[in-house]
């Protein structure tokens, strides 16, 4: 038996538990610790502009100089997602 130890995204807990299955039939889980609240998660997801490691990546790129279709087409994400992602980081980038 291979048992996989699973770590939060979000706090690195590793006090997680199976919280049923997506659409697509991936696993859910969810985390107990006390900083997540009960967070939920997926280790794979179907969009990759789901997953935090691109989120970051998102709002990384504009401070090198790319701009949000050059951003889009390197993630392989739709403009629409950059946007959003860009519009919900603290960092201004209207200026």
């Amino acid at each position: 038996m291979i048992t996989q130890s699973l770590h939060c995204p979000d706090c690195q807990g590793i006090d997680i538990v199976n919280n049923g299955k997506t659409r697509q039939r991936k696993q859910r889980y969810q985390c107990r610790e006390q900083p997540c609240n009960g967070r939920t998660f997926i280790l794979d997801y179907a969009y990759p502009g789901q997953s935090k490691k691109i989120k970051e990546q998102i709002v990384d790129m504009p401070i090198n100089g790319s701009r949000i279709r050059d951003t889009a087409r390197v993630l392989h994400l739709s403009t629409s997602t950059v946007i959003k992602e860009l519009k919900k980081s603290k960092l201004n980038y209207n200026k």
